[in-house]
């Protein structure tokens, strides 16, 4: 499995399902999982950084993963509801 889905479902492993489905048709959706996954890598290297700048940039790439969190958050709340509008239409 691609490394921006397991880090999004690592993320929100009770949307597990949703994820796989959004991953399969949208590339938006995709994107956000791989700026995701980047983001993760980028912090750990940077936590286990002893340099100049390294907590400042801990805080902005935690800072980051929570801005993705909220837009993978935001897209599955819509595919949730538009999947519940079709199943109510059945």
């Amino acid at each position: 499995m691609d490394q921006g889905v397991l880090a999004a479902i690592r993320l929100l492993p009770k949307h597990k399902k949703a994820i796989e489905e959004l991953v399969l048709g949208s590339d938006n959706f995709r994107s956000l999982c791989r700026d995701l996954a980047d983001a993760e890598q980028a912090l750990r290297r940077w936590e286990g950084s002893d340099g100049p700048g390294a907590a400042a940039r801990c805080v902005e790439y935690r800072h980051l993963i929570d801005g993705l969190e909220a837009e993978l958050r935001q897209s599955i709340n819509e595919w949730q509801a538009k999947s519940a509008g079709r199943s109510n239409r059945t």
